[in-house]
């Protein structure tokens, strides 16, 4: 009879189990967490920016590592992407348009702009003139882009925030100013009869612009006039119209996106950080009207204070603009029509 020893066999036994948990480190390791900011076009070099510094702060304060990547086109162009697929954790817009139509699909919540304050919008533009150096053409107001003779840079309605924003800008003026529908209507009619092109993004308007030499002004954003000095020298002025709209960027995360991936905690996170001090401090430094009504004094220099009206205050909101100004066979595509 084969008398087993009982030492043994508990040593034999264990050993499977001692090689099982040296290798479970290796098979329990988390992959690193990515997100995907789809945002609109020239929004580029400040979520750049952004992201180094969340990537650190969240490292910091939970101890994980994340890699942020970004996407950058036409604000519309853009929504429509993450409405046919494109896998977007959070969507950064300029418009809150942009992301009510990605909202009416189902994939955010409807009410995305309660859930952060500033109505979700961490940021805020103006929309202004870039002029050639000496502005030859005598530019001051809305008034003198309807000029004979004015060459007008303007991104595309149809697709862009940007665009929007500088004709419910010229349209508002004439409002706000003690005008009209009828002559509102009028001035944008001939500001887009003195558009020779329109580009399909921000960014594209610039290079038109800037590098192209097209045009005698360029409607843009008041936070893009940094970049613009940057990239292509000091060859330009910038000028204030007397009353302009204010351009809201408004901030959402991705619902459908975020729990199927399962990256909210990580992604609420990242949005929640762009009201933080250090997040305030980088719209500064890109020329973004911060949030912080301190910075924003601090900085008074570098952000008139100039008369504004919102798309809330002229328009009805948004979806109401968008319905009466620029669905197919609205009233932008009237004026366009006619050029």
């Amino acid at each position: 009879m084969t008398v087993r020893n009982p030492l043994r066999r508990r040593l034999v036994l264990g050993a499977p189990a001692a090689a099982l948990a040296g290798a479970l480190p290796t098979l329990v390791h988390a992959a690193p967490v990515t997100l995907l900011n789809v945002s609109y076009d020239v929004a580029r070099e400040f979520y750049k920016d952004y992201n180094k510094a969340f990537a650190a702060y969240w490292k910091k304060t939970a101890g994980e590592d994340i890699t942020l990547n970004q996407s950058h086109g036409g604000s519309s162009k853009q929504a429509r992407a993450v409405i046919e697929g494109l896998d977007a954790d959070v969507i950064t817009m300029n418009q809150a348009l942009d992301i009510d139509v990605v909202a009416d699909k189902g994939l955010i919540a409807a009410d995305w702009a309660k859930r952060l304050p500033n109505n979700a919008a961490p940021t805020s533009s103006v929309t202004m003139f870039l002029v050639r150096k000496g502005n030859p053409k005598g530019i001051k107001d809305w008034s003198d882009l309807a000029k004979p003779g004015v060459s007008v840079v303007i991104p595309n309605p149809k697709v862009t925030g940007n665009g929007r924003y500088t004709y419910l800008g010229a349209w508002g003026s004439v409002i706000k100013g003690g005008g009209n529908a009828a002559q509102a209507r009028e001035l944008v009619q001939k500001i887009f009869a003195n558009v020779p092109v329109f580009d399909g993004g921000g960014r594209a308007a610039t290079t038109t612009f800037a590098q192209r030499n097209i045009g005698d002004v360029l409607c843009t954003f008041e936070s893009e006039v940094q970049s613009i000095v940057e990239e292509f020298g000091k060859n330009f002025d910038f000028v204030y119209p007397a009353r302009t709209v204010l351009a809201e960027n408004p901030v959402a995360v991705v619902d459908k996106v975020v729990d199927r991936k399962g990256t909210r905690k990580q992604a609420e996170a990242y949005l929640k950080y762009l009201w933080s001090e250090e997040a305030q401090q980088i719209a500064v430094k890109h020329n973004l009207r911060p949030r912080d009504a301190k910075l924003l004094a601090a900085h008074a220099k570098d952000f008139p204070n100039v008369a504004t009206f919102t798309v809330d205050e002229v328009f009805g909101g948004w979806k109401k603009a968008q319905a009466e100004h620029f669905n197919d066979g609205g009233i932008y595509d009237q004026i366009v029509a006619k050029k």
